[in-house]
């Protein structure tokens, strides 16, 4: 009789507890072994090429590169790796958007450990899995289109000038202030008084929020390019 293959998983979250968390909430699962733990995006998208696993766990929140990105040079690098997205964030932006990278599931941090299990084989065998949160989103967004109600924002919608939307779109792709000045020709100092006149006119107060604005807004900010 032969053995059942183990599933190799990478942890990839820039929360160390959450990682040694996981891989503890993962261990009743004898077919579930982690491989490898990265804790940034370049470090999961080098550790995926390298240790070729069968499941990369992805959280879309990470410095140097986030989720998005990490996911979606996973998908073109490296095909044989499924990428699964654990996350805290059910909006519908960065369920299409992760989606669109290539993801094969999007799960919660609030899921339990039999969720995450079923949704790592799920994904390991090429299928789908997502929350039910996540479904329900998903669903809500087909009705509404095809009710005619989808009534997103539009680039004229958002407040900004053109430079303005270049550097939020870049703080989107999880890039700092002299990330985006090299990237813009600009310096640190004048990215930072872009940020701040975005936060203004956005009325966001906080770091956080506007690089969750940033991400929930991508599609439209690409369209502005």
């Amino acid at each position: 009789m032969t053995t059942p293959s183990k599933i190799r998983i990478l942890l990839a979250d820039d929360h160390p507890l959450v990682r040694s968390g996981l891989t503890k909430l993962l261990e009743p699962h004898k077919e579930i072994v982690v491989v490898g733990e990265a804790g940034d995006g370049e470090e999961a998208v080098a550790l995926a090429r390298s240790l070729r696993p069968d499941v990369a766990v992805i959280d879309l929140s990470m410095p140097k590169m986030n989720g998005i990105e990490a996911t979606r040079l996973i998908c073109q690098q490296t095909p044989s790796v499924r990428v699964l997205v654990l996350t805290m964030h059910d909006t519908e932006e960065y369920i299409f958007q992760i989606l669109k990278a290539g993801a094969g599931g999007y799960v919660l941090k609030n899921s339990g450990r039999e969720e995450l299990a079923a949704a790592i084989t799920a994904v390991a065998r090429g299928e789908k899995f997502f929350s039910p949160r996540v479904s329900e989103i998903m669903v809500q967004s087909y009705l509404k289109k095809a009710e005619g109600r989808d009534e997103k924002p539009t680039a004229d919608d958002l407040p900004l000038t053109k430079r303005e939307r270049e550097v939020l779109l870049l703080i989107s792709d999880g890039l700092n202030n002299t990330q985006i000045g090299e990237k813009l020709f600009i310096s640190p100092r004048t990215v930072d008084t872009h940020r701040t006149n975005i936060m203004q006119k956005l009325d966001i107060h906080d770091v956080a929020n506007l690089v969750r604005f940033a991400y929930e807004h991508r599609t439209i900010l690409l369209k502005t390019k």
